[in-house]
């Protein structure tokens, strides 16, 4: 069995998709769609931008999006038993299983990164990475603060981002180093992603999924939320809004998907990072890019 897996937010690069642009008419046709959807000319940026105009949230995740959407429709091989993302790519794993439309796809991505945007803005915050401490210690010391500051990615064993106010990613990174973490480090993101602090975002989001056609999957979707394959609309309509606010369990859906029986993980976007993840997490299955 193969799962197909899409990145999130971070795998961006300048020039992203402009190869795929250029030799696959269809993944064209994908693109030229995108402008005409988001209202601007996000493929000059993908394709020319420097890293600072693609590390804004509002051109990151319709881009993250729009590339890997493009990989997936325009292969000859894309046949999944299952689908998974990672935070953002969750939506990407959405049209690919037919779940959602592009089009629609592209409109709720768009709208989640501007409420997103706007919740950061409000609530200045920010993440780390922990690495080389077990989650359970992580967790165990994030409850002895105060601060607003919570578990956001479990990434892979012995990688867990964390997300709170400046305050409290502050403390967090002392204490973890202090309790045996290998490095604590600061990310430079825009916001507390996945945590309470993007409680306005979710708000925001809510109403634009319940406006927004969803259908019945051709294959499972692999939550961030709880780790667990679904084909229920509700359902999916719903960890899609709580995931704004709840941690991302990487590590838990790629155990899962192989417990179910896939030995194949496919990465449809831009960069690697997740067949790396997925390696670290299950050295035994295949991991490549698609």
């Amino acid at each position: 069995m193969k799962a197909y897996i899409f990145p999130g937010q971070g795998s961006q690069f300048s020039g992203m998709g402009k190869e795929l642009y250029d030799t696959n008419p269809k993944a064209k046709e994908i693109f030229i769609h995108a402008n005409k959807i988001l209202g601007f000319n996000i493929t000059k940026i993908m394709f020319e931008g420097t890293a600072d105009e693609l590390k804004r949230t509002d051109v990151t995740q319709p881009a993250v999006f729009i590339h890997s959407v493009a990989i997936a429709k325009a292969s000859a091989d894309f046949r999944p038993d299952m689908v998974a993302g990672h935070s953002l790519g969750e939506f990407s794993s959405l049209v690919c299983n037919q779940t959602l439309s592009f089009e629609d796809g592209l409109k709720l991505v768009s709208a989640r990164a501007k409420a997103m945007q706007r919740a950061c803005e409000i609530n200045p915050s920010t993440m780390a990475a922990i690495l080389g401490l077990d989650d359970h210690k992580v967790e165990e010391v994030l409850k002895t603060i105060e601060e607003v500051v919570v578990a956001a990615n479990y990434n892979c064993p012995g990688q867990l981002v964390i997300s709170g106010s400046m305050k409290g990613i502050e403390i967090a990174c002392e204490k973890l180093k202090e309790a045996g973490a290998k490095r604590a480090l600061p990310l430079q993101v825009g916001g507390a992603f996945h945590s309470p602090l993007m409680e306005p975002a979710r708000e925001e989001l809510a109403t634009a999924i319940e406006k927004t056609n969803f259908q019945k999957p051709n294959c499972p979707v692999y939550q961030n939320v709880n780790a667990r394959p679904s084909s229920d609309i509700e359902e999916i309509k719903k960890n899609l809004i709580d995931q704004l606010t709840a941690p991302v369990r990487w590590t838990q859906s790629v155990q899962a998907m192989v417990a179910d029986g896939s030995k194949t993980f496919l990465e449809c976007g831009p960069g690697k990072v997740l067949q790396g993840l997925v390696k670290k997490i299950a050295p035994s299955v295949e991991a490549t890019s698609l």
